[in-house]
């Protein structure tokens, strides 16, 4: 699978290397070269530097022939809106948005553009879970 994912951080680093390590065609773009350090010496994928709402960085990238975009960078709006242009433009057929908003995630549910991760919610359900466990009438 030729997995593209925007962002390089953490998360974009750690799913980059997992991707990397079963396998997987993975292409990171970020901003910043610096932030590819993160992907470390056995990284056997290609690396972007650019911005990812710029169509001729995705391009770059190979999201014309991209199986998946993952858009994981620390900006709900530049995730958001990658996500739309790799969807709506480029025809991926996998787009997965990370969106800390949970307002901008049910927005984006409501109008049925993308699949998005929130962080936020994610984190409070399982920190309930944990609080809650065990608890009589929860």
């Amino acid at each position: 699978m030729k997995i593209i994912i925007l962002g390089c951080g953490r998360l974009g680093a750690h799913l980059a290397r997992r991707l990397d390590r079963a396998g997987q065609s993975v292409t990171v773009i970020d901003r910043m070269s610096e932030a590819f350090a993160r992907l470390g010496n056995d990284f056997q994928g290609k690396m972007v530097l650019g911005t990812g709402i710029d169509e001729d960085v995705l391009r770059r990238a190979g999201i014309e022939t991209a199986d998946a975009f993952v858009a994981v960078s620390n900006g709900d709006n530049t995730n958001a809106m990658a996500s739309e242009i790799a969807k709506l433009v480029f025809k991926v057929p996998h787009v997965v948005a990370r969106l800390y908003d949970p307002v901008r995630e049910d927005t984006y549910h409501t109008l049925g553009l993308m699949d998005t991760v929130c962080p936020t919610v994610i984190g409070s359900d399982k920190i309930c879970e944990i609080i809650l466990k065990d608890r009589p009438g929860k």
